[in-house]
């Protein structure tokens, strides 16, 4: 099960951080992705953390947007810089890639 939580209204240029509670045994060897959606659009894979650490993101994030990942509480961490009015999606907590788990989301909206 995941559950994200976090999202709000931020203005341009603002920060936030989405969390994400992961319930699973052995979470320290698991990857954990972030992923987004707008309506009418496909949803976007945005970062990625691996078990020990390493992380990606996609380039339109690459530079504002930092997963991290504590593996004693079992949460995963969306830390968003600089933001932008096109970041506005929901945002998805996932294990598995494309194929596999969601939560339920959170909205983030950028907005002034």
């Amino acid at each position: 099960r995941l559950v994200e939580s976090g999202g709000g209204l931020v203005q341009p240029g603002g920060s936030l951080v989405l969390h994400c509670a992961v319930s699973i045994d052995n979470f320290h060897t698991y990857q954990v992705n972030w992923y987004r959606q707008v309506p009418g659009k496909v949803r976007e894979r945005v970062a990625g953390i691996m078990p020990g650490g390493l992380t990606d993101s996609a380039d339109s994030v690459k530079g504002r947007f930092v997963p991290t990942r504590d593996n004693t509480k079992a949460t995963v961490h969306l830390h968003m810089y600089n933001l932008k009015a096109e970041d506005t999606a929901v945002y998805y907590c996932n294990m598995g890639g494309d194929g596999g788990f969601f939560g339920q989301g959170t909205q983030v909206t950028v907005s002034s």
